[in-house]
This record gives structure tokens, sequence and C-alpha cells, in this order.
């Protein structure tokens, strides 16, 4: 058998190989295929559902669709269909270390009266996990790798949370991180009228 032939064989043989993997799937050392790693980000909640209707209101977050790792995902441009608070938060983002558990806390008391998201912003998703993890977070959250959300809105830096009406109304802006988790409910019910 020539170079060529022997090169050609050993190609075709490796692309029969490869054929019989399966994306994300490792072999076991048994020979067994394994079924691929469940998204490290399915930790968090599902995000809410959401009425289908638009967003209303003199500021509105950017019409942004992303997809919830914990299911479902968060329209910007539908209203929420109650009182939210959206936080912005990633790995890379130091102060978000220390309110990402205050914000887990709002989430828990918040019950059916406020909802909670997150949007995890430029980020990978093993990163987000982890840091999810060590701050006990489980709240919705929707992953914007890609900083879209952060781009539209011009922000450079985290965090940002965004109090919304039950319209998708922006009723108020909080620049960087709150103190403490009394902070955070006097802030919702100050302007959006929740009191927990």
């Amino acid at each position: 058998m020539s170079t060529r032939n022997r090169t050609a064989a050993g190609v075709l043989a490796l692309g029969l190989t490869l054929a019989g993997c399966t994306a994300g799937a490792t072999e076991e050392p048994d020979g067994a295929v394994a079924s691929p790693s469940p998204d490290p980000l399915t930790v968090l909640g599902p995000c809410p559902e959401q009425p289908d209707r638009p967003a209303e209101g003199a500021q509105t977050l950017p019409a942004l669709d992303l997809a919830c790792p914990g299911g479902g995902s968060l329209d910007l441009a539908r209203a929420p269909g109650v009182p939210t608070v959206v936080n912005l938060w990633a790995s890379w983002c130091g102060p978000c270390r220390e309110e990402l558990p205050l914000v887990q806390q709002l989430a828990d008391a918040g019950g059916d009266r406020l909802a909670v998201v997150g949007v995890i912003s430029r980020d990978g998703a093993p990163q987000a996990a982890s840091f999810a993890a060590d701050a006990g977070a489980s709240f919705p959250s929707a992953f914007d790798g890609e900083g879209e959300l952060m781009a539209e809105l011009g922000l450079g830096a985290l965090p940002y949370t965004y109090l919304l009406d039950a319209d998708g109304g922006i009723a108020h802006v909080q620049v960087g991180p709150v103190a403490d988790v009394a902070e955070l409910e006097g802030l919702v019910a100050e302007h959006l009228g929740v009191t927990l």
C-alpha cells in the first residue's frame, strides 16, 4: 500500500471512529458511553412565566430574550406581571460576592408578591455556577455570556439592580452593591410599594 493510500485509509478510519461519537459524551473505562454533563447552572431556579403583553413605562429594559439555564427564558420586552427585581451579576464582579447572598434573601422573602431574577453578564457558565454555589444563590438567573444587556445599557461595571413595576417600567436603578438585605427591602418598599 502506498503512503497516499495509507494516509487516506487512516483518515477514513478516524472519520468512522469519530462518527460514532456524540457531542458532549465521554467514554467510560468499560467502553460504555456516558451521557453529557448537565449544565452547571441548572442549580439556579427556572425563570418565572411572564404575561403575553409588552413591557410599558417611561423607561423599560432593552428588548432582549435571554435563556435561563434552570428553565424558561427572561424576555425583557414583556411585562413581568408582578413587581420584579433584576440583578445583573458575574463571577468577575468582586462586590457581587457580598451582594448575591442578599439578593437570595430578598428572593426567599418575596413569595408571590415580588419576583427576583438575575442576569449573569459577560461570564462563563462554569465560573458563574461555582460563584452562585459559593454564594448560596439559587434564585432564577438568565445567562447573557456575551454581555448584550450590559452593552445595550452602556454598563462597564457591576452590580446593577433594576426595580421594575408589574408593567415592566423601570421604577429605580441601584448602581453598585447594597449594604444589607434591609436596604434592598427598603428600596422595594419605596419604589415598588411591596413591603416584605
